[in-house]
């Protein structure tokens, strides 16, 4: 068993792990494993890298409870840039004791938005309305693959999980996102606890989220990640960790770092991409909240309103992410943008909720 890497007490009281976590790292219940594949590389068809994109956006995505669903690319006007659609993917279910706990099928790269359909192919879409097929991932029965597409488009980590009435059983491998090659699987694990890909940190990090594997319903802060960690892509050595059972994740992290929740007075605590206690926002009341991508604000959502820290509200709009450092995205039916220097509200030219920004390095 690979150990974590040993960091000082300061930051290691952020970041300790729940006795049998299964995640990356010496308490896992499983130990990485990092082994080199040469299977047949995928089918795909791909298009040139776009130019360099200017600005910030978000990426919607409508409900998968139909048959098929959209994502939408937004610019900080609330203007559709480019859409896609895809199938949706099947529900899986715990055996069909309880649900499986899932993110939504998209990626985000520093230019590009990757969506999965039902099939298990994974595709692109540009900023500029270009569409193509970058790879395809596991799928078919309780079993589902979740995916985190680096920086720079090159490479692809998936983790595959079959979900039963115990848990899920689940296996992390890296490989190029074109071609399928360089594929090492580096994880394995089976437990109650699955775990989600939620992007890179630079091209050489990887962040993958604990998780409960299955729910039944839960509280405002169920269904999310409870900490972060930050492992090695090349053999899922776990370097930090970020947020745990004291201190539990609320939102989607950024370039500042992540954001987590004290469990006994409900303090917001800023963390940085190293364990670091950044920042503290007092807080009475445990909810959802979100941090700005350059760690300056977050903003916490209730019923009907969005309120910001430091200062400031907007009613009629319930956050669900950041575009910029100055622009708060509310998705649903009828989706809203906040300029925190202003106080109206910009409409949205599509439906939905968030599924990331671009560009997405953490």
């Amino acid at each position: 068993m690979i150990p974590a890497v040993k960091h000082p007490a300061s930051l290691v009281a952020l970041a300790f792990l729940v006795a049998g976590c299964g995640g990356p790292g010496s308490h896992a219940s499983a130990s990485p494993k990092a082994t080199s594949s040469p299977t047949a590389p995928a089918t795909t068809s791909t298009v040139a890298s776009p130019a360099p994109i200017t600005g910030a956006f978000a990426v919607l995505a409508t409900p998968m409870s139909a048959d098929t669903y959209t994502v939408a690319i937004v610019g900080i006007d609330g203007k559709v840039v480019a859409s896609a659609q895809a199938s949706s993917p099947t529900s899986v279910t715990c055996g069909d004791a309880s649900a499986a706990v899932l993110p939504l099928p998209i990626s985000t790269s520093d230019d590009r938005a990757y969506y999965m359909d039902a099939q298990g192919v994974v595709r692109f879409l540009t900023v500029q309305g270009e569409t193509g097929r970058a790879t395809t991932v596991p799928v078919g029965g309780g079993r589902r693959s979740m995916f985190a597409v680096s920086p720079d488009d090159q490479r692809i980590a998936v983790i595959v999980s079959d979900f039963t009435s115990s848990g899920a059983s689940i296996k992390l491998y890296v490989e190029d996102l074109n071609g399928g090659t360089n594929h090492i699987d580096i994880y394995s694990q089976s437990n109650a606890f699955s775990l989600w890909p939620m992007g890179w940190h630079g091209t050489d990090n990887l962040v993958v989220g604990k998780i409960a594997a299955c729910t039944q319903g839960g509280g405002p802060l169920s269904g999310w990640p409870l900490e972060l960690h930050v492992v090695d892509p090349a053999t899922a050595v776990r370097r930090y960790t970020l947020g745990g059972p004291t201190c539990v994740i609320v939102g989607s992290p950024t370039l500042a770092g992540a954001l987590c929740q004290d469990t006994t007075n409900a303090d917001y605590r800023v963390i940085s991409w190293t364990g670091g206690i950044l920042r503290t926002f007092p807080f009475a009341n445990l909810a959802r909240a979100y941090l700005s991508p350059d760690g300056s604000s977050i903003v916490v959502v209730g019923t009907g309103v969005t309120n910001i820290f430091p200062g400031g509200n907007a009613k009629q709009l319930e956050a669900c992410g950041w575009i910029d450092s100055t622009h708060v995205i509310g998705g649903g039916t009828t989706p809203r943008i906040w300029d925190i220097t202003k106080t109206t509200l910009i409409p949205v030219n599509a439906k939905g909720t968030c599924a990331g920004r671009i560009p997405g390095s953490l």
